[in-house]
């Protein structure tokens, strides 16, 4: 018989956030949607029905799942997996390209690189996203994308195919938040005290992306897409504590507890309650 969820602490006295971690793909530019395009233009061709969210869902941030057995077991194409990753690929190459910025994204990373928190240090900023070089430039080709993730500084943009992040260590592990903390705390000026993980908000729009924040021991803010949202109605505080078992990892002792505090879900990204966060805009 399973456990009930820990009851969670007293909220706790969180400390003025200093560093905002951001997830890319459906967070920061429209992806989702794109990908749902790609993938149901190949099923139309085949005479096959529409992408749904609750097959979509089971598939959002792991890797290799829009090629995986969840998808072809719903999809039953007459093709092979081998063929339908080139038509998904020709695709991706035809509509990448097409991403732009969601609403209240660039005004948000705009008020952050000039923000400081309640200390008054400033508040630093890194991209953490599952997405590898090759997707990521043809995602960020647009100029208006382009300059929107350059906002985000070089050095603290860590892409999926990192070297640093070991094989089958992405999301819901924390080591890609952890690395983007570590890219941050690297960079700081001599003798600025490093970045702690409880001193930093996560901006997610997965279920495994809010899981890798949570594991990693930072604060989380949950934006799913509408679609995504509706799927998970009534499982949203198991969500934010990171407990869906979407994709078991082990060390469970990682991830949050229900009602902590710790996350929460916004709409969008328009009109972001800094002063939650101790996060001053001038």
């Amino acid at each position: 018989m399973a456990l009930p969820d820990p009851k969670p602490d007293p909220k706790p006295d969180f400390a003025p956030i200093r560093a905002c971690l951001f997830d890319m793909d459906g967070l920061l530019i429209n992806t989702e949607d794109l990908y749902t395009l790609c993938a149901n233009i190949v099923l139309t061709k085949y005479g096959r029905p529409q992408l749904p969210w609750s097959v979509k869902a089971q598939m959002m941030g792991i890797p290799g799942s829009s090629n995986g057995d969840t998808f072809h077991n719903w999809a039953k194409l007459p093709i092979s997996r081998e063929q339908f990753k080139q038509e998904q690929t020709e695709q991706h190459q035809i509509h990448f390209p097409e991403c732009k910025p969601l609403p209240g994204v660039e005004t948000l990373l705009t008020n952050l690189k000039s923000a400081k928190n309640t200390q008054g240090m400033p508040i630093e900023i890194a991209l953490a996203t599952s997405s590898e070089k090759r997707n990521y430039d043809m995602k960020t080709s647009r100029p208006v994308t382009k300059a929107v993730l350059e906002l985000i500084p070089k050095e603290h943009r860590v892409l999926g195919d990192d070297p640093r992040i070991q094989h089958g260590r992405g999301k819901p592990a924390p080591d890609i938040y952890l690395l983007a903390l570590q890219s941050i705390n690297s960079s700081l000026p001599e003798g600025a005290t490093k970045i702690q993980p409880h001193e930093c908000l996560v901006f997610e729009d997965s279920v495994l992306g809010v899981e890798a924040g949570r594991r990693a021991g930072m604060r989380v803010v949950w934006v799913p897409h509408p679609g995504l949202a509706a799927e998970y109605k009534g499982k949203e505080e198991e969500v934010l504590a990171g407990r869906t078992t979407l994709f078991p990892i082990g060390n469970d002792e990682q991830r949050g507890v229900v009602d902590d505090g710790w996350a929460e879900q916004l709409v969008d990204l328009e009109d972001f309650p800094y002063e939650k966060y101790g996060i001053v805009v001038p």
